[in-house]
């Protein structure tokens, strides 16, 4: 007996089964959407209105060129983009001390970089809670070394777009309590300007969403998922669908912040949460609270799992999450942090340093994923073509300007 499909059922279908693709992509927004960019944001609506929304429109779409060009090698060669930049140089020298930097760049910013995020997420729940962060911040690093230790990658793929869902709902819903002027909110968005003494927000906006070790954990992650060139269509729209999400939630957060904060100094995201209560009223925390674990918790995990899919990849290890090297390197990252939040180092100073490693990084990783991909006997027919060639090396570009900058000002900040 022949089973019919309604015209209704089947665009349900196929909407349901556009859903179940998007994976990979996800994780990589929860990786970039973390404290760091909560606060960013945060401060650039309060101190800029809707002026500097155009930088965060930029920055979703330099993600959304690089992150494809990641995914498209990963799928293409089934690896990850460490084992293509080990297979990319015969020079020995060169090949080592290339790999070398790259390990010991990304290994420094993860381990930096964790800290501000659990102390992040202990916030977020301290705002709830009353609890205090130091002892919220090493409770949050075990739950993430036992979900990664004890998990598969599709659990902790899974983990990871639930708490990009949880951020997504909470600061859309705040967004749209606020009743933003959507005339100044377009304007802001595609008629760029820099307000004097923004340069440096713009620059923190787009450098806290295109991140070096997401390359390689996107390489890496979409080898989980899909195994066929057939399944590059698939991959870009999971690619497209998740970062826009992901930037619509930044979006959001500084649309909140310049409706409601505008003119005022910024300390921290619980500053928010104040602001919203002539709004939200006795919800106002716990908005703010949710939306901040989730962005700390979900950037926590993230950064130790790039970098071990980084490293496993620089050195050839093929079994992914499954490799006891693995698991080696991403809990030695998570116990850094743990340990961190305990012995109270002083978070300002280690994540500037995680941002001077980062402008070192960002613009050579940057770089070689465009000479890997442009490589015809590594990608055949998938290789770059002008016009992405084109648009790539703008990115590229604009990535060594943010790159220099973001480093001299964390010299200056040191130094000062």
């Amino acid at each position: 007996m022949e089973t019919t499909v309604s015209k209704s059922e089947a665009p349900r279908r196929g909407l349901v089964e556009r859903l179940k693709s998007i994976g990979p992509g996800m994780v990589i927004v929860a990786s970039f959407i973390g404290p760091g960019t909560v606060t960013t944001a945060t401060r650039a609506g309060a101190s800029f209105g809707y002026a500097l929304l155009w930088a965060v429109v930029f920055s979703i779409l330099a993600t959304i060129i690089l992150q494809e060009m990641s995914a498209r090698l990963g799928i293409i060669t089934q690896k990850g983009l460490g084992e293509a930049i080990a297979e990319q140089f015969s020079n020995p020298i060169i090949k080592y001390a290339t790999m070398t930097l790259v390990i010991v760049a990304i290994t420094v910013g993860s381990t930096a970089y964790i800290t501000g995020d659990l102390l992040g997420g202990s916030t977020g729940l301290s705002i709830i809670t009353g609890l205090p962060q130091k002892v919220i911040g090493p409770v949050l690093g075990i739950i993430i070394l036992f979900l990664a230790l004890k998990g598969s990658y599709k659990i902790v793929e899974k983990f990871m777009i639930g708490l990009v869902l949880i951020m997504g709902v909470t600061f859309f819903t705040t967004m749209i309590v606020v009743k933003p002027n959507i005339g100044e909110v377009f304007q802001g968005a595609f008629l760029p300007s820099i307000p004097v003494g923004s340069i440096i927000t713009v620059i923190a906006l787009i450098g806290t969403t295109v991140v070096p070790y997401n390359l390689f954990l996107h390489a890496a992650t979409v080898n989980e998922r899909w195994k066929s060139p057939d399944n590059l269509k698939e991959s870009r729209r999971d690619s497209m669908i998740s970062i826009l999400i992901g930037g619509l939630i930044t979006a959001a957060i500084l649309i909140t912040s310049a409706t409601v904060m505008k003119g005022m100094t910024v300390e921290s995201v619980g500053d928010l949460s104040i602001q919203l209560e002539p709004v939200l009223g006795s919800w106002s925390s716990a908005f703010i609270g949710i939306g901040f674990f989730a962005a700390g918790l979900s950037s926590a995990l993230a950064g130790p799992l790039g970098a071990a899919y980084t490293i496993s990849g620089l050195l050839g290890w093929k079994n992914g999450m499954k490799d006891k090297r693995f698991k080696a390197i991403f809990a030695g990252i998570t116990v850094f942090g743990i340990f961190s939040t305990l012995t109270g180092f002083e978070v300002v100073s280690v994540i500037i340093f995680a941002q001077a490693i980062n402008g070192i990084l960002l613009p050579f990783i940057a770089f070689l994923l465009l000479v890997i991909v442009n490589n015809k006997k590594r990608l055949g027919g998938y290789a770059n073509n002008v016009r992405q060639n084109i648009i790539g090396g703008v990115v590229v570009i604009i990535c060594a300007g943010l790159g220099i900058y973001s480093l001299v000002d964390a010299i200056g900040a040191f130094l000062g």
